[in-house]
């Protein structure tokens, strides 16, 4: 009986210690993604005027993989040196628009 309580044991203190290597490594995985949000939101802040901020803000709550997607493409500008100014709202308007494509206008007429 002694044999397989310690075996238990021995299993048990392993489980426990991958839990814990489990929980660390998720932990730095967080603190590095939120590390990243901070960079990204630092360089929304150089890259946009506070209208083209709240733009995104709000897109973001419907659409947030296109909004994910316009910020690294915004990024990648910058950093190329293609912007040379902070981008405006309309600015942003104008890049949304080819990003995403004109809208197909239905119209319905009764008879």
């Amino acid at each position: 009986m002694s044999d397989i309580e310690e075996l238990r044991r021995k299993r048990m203190q392993e489980l426990q210690q991958q839990a814990a290597s489990q929980q660390a490594s998720s932990q730095q995985q967080e603190q590095a993604r939120q590390e990243m949000e901070a960079q990204k939101k630092q360089a929304m802040m150089q890259i946009l005027t506070p209208e083209a901020r709240g733009r995104l803000a709000n897109l973001r709550l419907t659409k947030p993989e296109l909004v994910e997607q316009i910020e690294l493409q915004l990024i990648q500008l910058a950093q190329m040196g293609r912007v040379k100014s902070k981008i405006t709202d309309d600015q942003l308007k104008h890049l949304l628009t080819n990003l995403v494509g004109q809208k197909r206008e239905i119209n319905i007429t009764r008879k």
